[in-house]
């Protein structure tokens, strides 16, 4: 499975041979999990690396339930489906965002921005979608106080721990493609910057049990991303439009104040009110006024940090 027509071979695991193969060599590591579930003495090994682990069965009206907490073999899982970003990423590089960045014949400086903006708009329609899905289904949106009630959310359904496992799958990845994808370095501090926020406050998300939460502020953080980068890719085809930029101006501010409001609501006032406050990492417990505070000033500094601009700045799509 080759990504990329090659003219020139170079030395075995140099530098270069990495560079223009990482998504092969990730695609032969993949593969070599996905033969082992076809034999029975490696096939739960296998699983440890496809499966979320730490499954509990639940009793319920209608019968059992099974549900997810988190533990160090998630980082197995994670491990794999980095490997899986890498390769959907190649995919994505190659057979699309390649042909279309040759029609329009970009300078060096527009072309990084363009992969970049690439990359996200896919990434950021899938998990919108999917994000949707999730805080649909669970009932996230129809009941605003589930965000905060029965806290600690140690318990997690399947779909939430394997959208969690993949989010923090993505971004990990991300921070290779730096050095795969030669970014310039101008250009990598300011990626690195909004990689590591999104990271830390996925991860705190998933490790302080707020995963009801962090998928609604999620959601319109995407949503507002999603719409950004579609402009700046339109913007590449056409100078003078700025009508995207315009309409993402407007939903920023109303996005942004959707994200305060709910942050104080849940952790703020939810939180505040729940019987059980107590600092207890065993049962998964971090409801103090300590971590209250923290979670509710670093999650709205780190929003305010991953957004690429301001309204009232230029954008960086242009020259």
């Amino acid at each position: 499975m080759a990504f990329r027509r090659r003219t020139k071979s170079y030395p075995l695991f140099s530098q270069e041979f990495v560079i223009h193969n990482h998504a092969d060599i990730g695609f032969c590591l993949v593969l070599c999990v996905l033969i082992g579930l076809m034999f029975e003495v490696t096939a739960k090994t296998a699983f440890l690396f496809i499966l979320p682990q730490y499954n509990v069965s639940m009793p319920t009206a209608d019968g059992e339930t099974v549900h997810y907490r988190y533990g160090p073999k998630d980082l197995v899982t994670v491990l794999f489906y980095i490997f899986i970003a890498v390769i959907l990423h190649a995919v994505v590089q190659e057979y699309i965002l390649d042909k279309i960045s040759k029609r329009l014949h970009l300078s060096k400086v527009k072309h990084s921005k363009f992969n970049e903006s690439g990359q996200l708009v896919v990434f950021h329609l899938s998990s919108v979608i999917w994000c949707f899905y999730v805080v649909v289904t669970e009932g996230y949106l129809t009941n605003p106080r589930s965000l905060w009630e029965d806290y600690p959310h140690v318990y997690l359904p399947f779909q939430v721990k394997f959208f969690y496992l993949c989010q923090l799958a993505y971004w990990l990845h991300a921070l290779p493609e730096l050095y795969f994808q030669k970014v310039r370095k101008e250009e990598i501090p300011r990626q690195l910057q909004y990689i590591c926020l999104y990271l830390v406050h996925i991860a705190g998300a998933y490790l302080l049990n707020l995963s009801r939460l962090g998928l609604v502020l999620l959601l319109l953080q995407y949503s507002t991303e999603f719409l950004f980068h579609t402009a700046r890719l339109c913007h590449f085809a056409d100078e003078n439009n700025e009508k995207l930029f315009n309409a993402w101006a407007a939903v920023f501010g109303v996005t942004r104040l959707f994200i305060l409001t709910l942050a104080v609501l849940a952790i703020g006032f939810g939180l505040a009110r729940v019987e059980n406050q107590a600092f207890d990492p065993e049962k998964g417990n971090f409801n103090t006024l300590l971590c209250r505070g923290e979670s509710q000033t670093s999650g709205q500094e780190g929003r305010r940090d991953a957004t690429p601009l301001l309204p009232s700045q230029p954008s960086p799509a242009w020259p």
